[in-house]
């Protein structure tokens, strides 16, 4: 007898998450260039917050992360009431879509953008657009092509994950305004910090009542392991997305450590300068061994093989010798691969070992 148990439409279509291996069998100290983490990890002032609040597990978190919204406005110079904090910027995400997206709405995404913006559109019951980019760039045309009067959300990460480019402000600025009025346009700013003087669309939230801007700490903050993001946006959007947020959503280590994270603006200064140096090095290597990349704009290099089966036997061969990248076939990227920038010794291996694979010497 068939169960007449079913979960709510558009469930069933999710595709189980694949986050970046991070084992590979036979070698037991591998590089990890898989998951876009900061090579130098969290700062030492992160570290010694969370330990310090690690002695209060037993009290319950603050409700209103007042503490840590208000770190990240000081820093960031942005309303703290305008802020609001998830586990990762995921769980935005996922706020945006359950207060604004449901059945017989569209979510509007591009072809190689971030795939939770679909997971979270088909699990709040809507349809996912997606709408094609223009060599590996999102483009403001075909977006506007696809809204419609059903058209909820719009994502566009920027810089862009798994792509690395970027989206000029002026561009922007002429989708939010172009967008119908029940639309909103989220900046998925996770990559932010990586470009010098960019504040992830800060500036277009302030100018327009439809602009919400996504962030995270698991990138250059090196606090992926313990997931936390925020949210900065319209004042009546935020107040929204926190009446579907969970009261205890984060805990005090995640809190404490995010906040004296926000403050220690030396250490993203310091990881940011290393990732550009060593972005542009490992970059110029691979064009040296026929391996052409997009300027990237993030914490890695989308590596453009000539055919889907020599990106997959380079992604072989590298596993073979204890480097782990990340195939991006599922972002319609089959002919790629996605390292993330390590530290030196890291890139000066992964440029010598795809120089083995190529049969030249680097």
């Amino acid at each position: 007898m068939a169960s007449k148990i079913a979960p709510q439409p558009g469930i069933l279509d999710i595709a189980l998450y694949q986050g970046g291996q991070s084992h590979v069998p036979g070698h037991a100290n591998v590089i990890k260039l898989s998951s876009n983490e900061n090579p130098f990890g969290a700062p030492e002032t992160a570290k010694l917050a969370f330990a310090k609040a690690a002695h209060h597990m037993h009290r319950y978190p603050n409700t209103d992360h007042a503490a840590l919204r208000a770190a990240i406005a000081e820093v960031h110079n942005l309303e703290a009431d305008r802020v609001i904090c998830g586990v990762g910027s995921d769980e935005i995400i996922t706020f945006l879509c359950q207060s604004y997206a449901g059945i017989g709405d569209e979510v509007v995404y591009t072809e190689h953008g971030f795939s939770m913006y679909r997971i979270s559109a088909l699990a709040a019951g809507a349809t996912p657009v997606c709408v094609p980019e223009r060599e590996r760039v999102v483009d403001v045309d075909a977006i506007l092509g696809a809204v419609t009067k059903k058209t909820k959300l719009v994502f566009i990460a920027n810089p862009a994950n798994p792509t690395g480019t970027m989206v000029g402000m002026t561009e922007l600025t002429r989708l939010a305004e172009a967008l119908p009025p029940q639309a909103i346009l989220v900046l998925d700013g996770a990559y932010a910090e990586y470009v010098e003087g960019f504040d992830g669309g800060a500036t277009l939230v302030e100018s327009h009542d439809n602009v919400v801007m996504t962030r995270t700490f698991s990138k250059i903050y090196g606090l992926g392991g313990i997931r936390i993001g925020w949210g900065y946006g319209p004042q009546e959007i935020i107040d929204v997305l926190n009446r579907v947020r969970g009261p205890f959503n984060l805990s005090e280590p995640q809190l404490a450590a995010a906040e004296a994270a926000v403050r220690d603006q030396e250490w993203v200064e310091k990881c940011r300068s290393e990732n550009t140096r060593m972005r542009a090095w490992l970059a110029e290597a691979l064009m040296e061994l026929g391996i052409p990349s997009d300027t990237s704009c993030a914490n890695f290099i989308l590596a453009r093989f000539q055919s889907a089966a020599e990106a997959q036997a380079c992604d072989a061969f590298l596993k073979d010798n204890g480097i782990i990248v990340r195939q991006v076939g599922g972002y319609g990227l089959p002919n790629c691969l996605r390292i993330t920038v390590g530290d030196e010794a890291s890139c000066r291996r992964v440029a010598h070992t795809i120089g083995r694979f190529k049969g030249q010497d680097i």
